[in-house]
């Protein structure tokens, strides 16, 4: 018999290997309240409670059950009752998805409190103000969040109290001022839903519950999801806790800190305190948070434990920990601990530390840091000067260098952002509301806040350049303005250069430099921690992964960057490029050629700088595979726009006689559908001479650098091939060219000759093409063109938006691949060749070879190395390596 379903965990029963049931904010408190760690007592609704509540509207049976239960145990612990008249227990409830989405969901704070227990509550702790502070708080929460109130409405209440007093903050509001701000609010929620605050705390906790579970299909979790990469189906905990108070004056205080900094990695404590303040205060930014350090003057005790903790939290994680914690009349709370999100810069360092500190294993270090990151370290910098005086300094929040126009308002810089331009998301303070735009813009600036922002923690989880608390900014986002300290006015439109590093802001577009990274991964040498723990997860990376890893160059300078990022050879090769320029006009003599003759020597003159080409290639790669692709698109592609040739001819008086040839034979060879027209070895085949010529300059070229001593490694790729019988007419045509070049030289040639996979009949006849293979290259950008159906060109142009937006793409398939489409094709033509060919190699050379998610996929499926561009090398070293140590553990990403 199934036992039944539990639905409701005391903190003590529950653990961090419980995150996926009770979230990961109540599997870090189960965890601390295991730690023996100083946790308010409370208890955890799951997940799969939520589950129910959306598939079905309602709460499981048992749940109101399991709740009063937990609740009556809450209520023994504490020695207080849920709203009592006097000395009230108050709760709070938060959201805790399993994977953290800071700010996307609701949290509830005070519930407990009404008409009758706010008395209670100035009672018994002897603070009048404190306990109208605190129902006020409720009711806005609760009237926003729970009964739908529009939360400008209050907003505007209560500034409208502000300027009656001729105050600026909330903290100035005195007690009574308090109360009737209180009672404006409920009058607010009774004109807005037509029915009251609720007074009764059970009714209160119940509907909290509720509207948690409902914030998870809100739009801002759905987008953050949808960003993330978070699954949809998972839903959320509710969290509900007893409440701690850190405005009950100056001994009592809130904060959130980290057990090293998020931003750059250092070793430390970071983070921010707020004496006399609630927790949401720290997070929203409303009032300007003081160093952590400043709670060592306050409370030096506090502070003691809090180092004691924190250190504790992070030797039990072996990570980075994001800490949320309360001084309560100088006794120390920890209110929430989670493994901190932190920038690409600091992941590696982090990982790096805690492996040389010997916390984990040189695996783990690798594990946690990923492709993405090192990509954007290796984004360039700010090429700054001293007479670069920025306009104001802020909170260093997320790194890196970004330029754009400047923006108030998050639909703003989306509407912008689709236009293509780039942009600049300025506010006071940013909220949850603000998502859509953190993710259009290039970068966030704020004018309240530090690290421990909603921006900061944001824009660090995104990768988003983002300096905050730059207080000489005055915003004002009515007039669409910020003004600086020196009287400097910048309106909307307007560009700024914001440096997530140094914490800058600069008007004008700054010029930019290459990052340090960059420079350290072409070179090999370190310059200091950030470098050498890049360095070092590479080299742990390459001694650890089974996929080669190839650069996709055209030229000889393409190579020899490709190498010193550390490419294993040449995946793709292609030779249309060579076509372009000043060699343009010799593929126009080869089209136009009269007649047999006069085409032989067309490509008797294309000839040598082909092999030019190829030698420089070679040399660049000197003992390592090159995969040179035969010409792969259609002809008409070198030849002038059509358009622009007819307009010529009718605008001149005396035409050229060359123009009006070049015209009809761009006539000639015009097709409605090129992509899939006259191009690949169909061209080979039909245009005699011209694959003769391109495999005679590869054999030459390869002769060449024997005969200098090199070890020239070349292969011959085939492309567009439909059927074996293609293959095996262009094979014998190549091979015969060889052997003419090696008669003639007397030089013995070993080219592999194999073909591009990139149609969808290719990867379903693998075997038997496979039987005239030497090798399988997947074309997965023109696979996943013919396999979708679609142009890229004009998909991402046209409906790419909506269908990411509507949830039918996760993500682009151009950008990673389609494993159950695309990505099956690729494992069927694997498995296939292979079967006829057990030495056949297999690779692939569209950009998903750089992509790190696609890379997992080819390392599951057995491909013998990826090709990227050579930007891309280092990131998809690192990944081949963290696929490697995954598929032996079955494991993921850990963080």
């Amino acid at each position: 018999m199934t036992a039944p379903t539990k639905y409701v965990y005391e903190f003590a029963e529950g653990s961090r290997e419980m995150a996926a049931l009770l979230g990961g904010k109540g599997a870090g408190l189960a965890e601390m309240t295991r730690l023996g760690l100083p946790v308010p007592p409370g208890f955890t609704v799951t997940t799969e409670a939520c589950k129910v509540y959306l598939k079905t509207g309602d709460e499981p049976p048992e749940l109101a059950i399991e709740t009063a239960r937990a609740l009556a145990g809450l209520e023994r612990t504490m020695g207080r009752t849920l709203g009592a008249p006097d000395d009230p227990l108050l709760v709070s409830v938060r959201s805790g998805a399993r994977f953290s989405m800071p700010g996307m969901m609701e949290t509830i704070l005070d519930i407990g409190l009404n008409d009758r227990s706010v008395t209670g509550i100035a009672k018994a702790s002897g603070q009048e103000r404190f306990a109208w502070d605190s129902y006020r708080r409720l009711i806005q929460m609760f009237g926003h969040t729970v009964m739908g109130v529009d939360g400008d409405l209050f907003e505007e209440a209560i500034a409208a109290h502000k300027a009656r007093r001729e105050v600026t903050g909330d903290h100035d509001l005195d007690a009574a001022e308090l109360a009737l701000i209180a009672e404006e609010f409920k009058a607010i929620i009774r004109k807005e839903t037509g029915e009251d605050f609720p007074q009764d705390p059970a009714e209160q906790l119940t509907r909290a519950i509720r509207a948690v579970f409902d914030s998870w299909n809100g739009e801002r979790a759905r987008v953050y999801r949808h960003r993330e990469h978070i699954s949809e189906d998972l839903g959320t905990a509710v969290n509900v806790q007893a409440m701690v108070f850190g405005n009950l004056g100056d001994d009592s205080g809130t904060g959130v800190t980290f057990t090293r900094d998020p931003a750059t990695g250092e070793r430390g404590m970071y983070g921010d305190y707020l004496p006399d303040a609630q927790g949401e205060d720290v997070v929203a930014g409303v009032r300007d948070a003081l160093p952590l350090i400043e709670l060592k003057r306050l409370n030096p005790r506090a502070y003691v434990q809090l180092s004691d903790h924190l250190r504790t939290l992070e030797q039990h994680y072996r990570d980075l920990c994001d800490v949320e914690f309360t001084v309560e009349r100088g006794k120390l709370w920890i209110l929430q601990t989670r493994v901190g999100k932190r920038t690409a810069e600091a992941a590696f360092r982090i990982a790096h530390d805690l492996r040389e500190e010997g916390t984990i294993g040189a695996d783990e270090a690798l594990v946690r840091v990923d492709g993405t990151e090192l990509t954007r370290l290796m984004f360039p910098r700010f090429d700054t000067t001293p007479a670069d005086v920025p306009l104001a300094h802020g909170v260093p929040a997320s790194p890196g260098a970004a330029v754009g126009v400047v923006v108030f308002d998050s639909a703003e810089a989306v509407r912008r952002a689709a236009a293509g331009e780039a942009t600049v998301l300025v506010r006071r303070e940013t909220t949850p509301d603000d998502l859509p735009g953190m993710i259009a813009a290039q970068a966030v600036l704020t004018s309240r806040g530090g690290k421990t922002s909603h921006a900061a923690v944001v824009a660090r989880g995104m990768g988003k350049v983002c300096v905050c608390g730059a207080e000489a900014l005055t915003v004002d986002p009515t007039a669409r303005q910020f003004t600086t300290e020196s009287g400097v006015l910048v309106h909307e439109g307007d560009t700024i250069s914001v440096d997530g590093t140094a914490g800058t802001v600069h008007l004008g577009a700054l010029p930019l430099t290459a990052s340090d990274v960059g420079r350290a991964l072409e070179t090999g040498t370190a310059s200091g921690p950030l470098t050498e723990a890049v360095l070092g997860a590479l080299t742990h990376a390459d001694s650890v992964r089974r996929l080669e890893v190839r650069a996709n160059a055209d030229t000889p300078e393409d190579a020899v960057r490709a190498r010193s990022l550390g490419a294993q050879g040449i995946g793709l090769c292609r030779t249309e490029h060579m076509f372009l320029g000043e060699r343009r006009a010799l593929v126009e003599a080869m089209i136009l050629a009269r007649d047999d003759n006069a085409r032989r020597e067309a490509l008797a003159a294309l000839l040598p700088p082909q092999r030019e080409d190829f030698t420089g290639i070679l040399t660049a790669m000197d003992g390592l595979p090159v995969t040179i692709r035969l010409i792969d698109p259609p002809l008409h592609e070198f030849l002038p726009d059509r358009t622009e040739l007819a307009v010529r001819l009718a605008r001149t008086e005396h035409p050229d006689p060359h123009d009006r040839e070049l015209l009809a034979a761009v006539e000639r060879m015009h097709e409605q559908n090129p992509m899939l027209g006259l191009r690949g070895v169909r061209l080979g085949l039909a245009v005699p001479g011209l694959m003769a010529m391109q495999v005679r300059a590869i054999a030459e070229a390869v002769v060449e650098r024997l005969r200098a001593g090199g070890r020239p490694r070349a292969e011959i790729m085939i492309p567009l091939v439909g059927t074996v019988e293609e293959l095996r007419l262009a094979r014998t045509e190549a091979e015969g060219v060889l052997a003419e070049v090696q008669e003639e030289t007397g030089t013995t040639l070993d080219c592999p000759i194999g073909t591009m996979i990139e149609l969808p009949r290719a990867a379903l006849t693998a075997g038997r093409i496979a039987e005239h293979a030497d090798f399988f290259s997947f074309g997965t950008n023109d696979l996943t063109q013919t396999t979708w159906g679609l142009s890229r060109d004009d998909a991402e142009a046209s409906f790419f938006p909506l269908y990411l937006e509507k949830g039918v793409f996760t993500v682009s398939p151009f950008d990673t691949i389609d494993q159950e489409g695309v990505g099956r094709l690729v494992e069927l033509a694997v498995e296939a060749g292979r079967s006829v060919n057990s030495r056949l190699e297999t690779g692939v050379c569209g950009e998903h070879g750089g992509d790190p998610e696609s890379i997992h996929f080819f390392h599951r499926v057995g491909l013998d190395y990826v090709s990227c561009s050579p930007f891309r090398i280092p990131a998809a070293r690192l990944e081949a390596g963290r696929a490697a140590l995954m598929d032996i553990t079955g494991g993921s990403d850990s963080r």
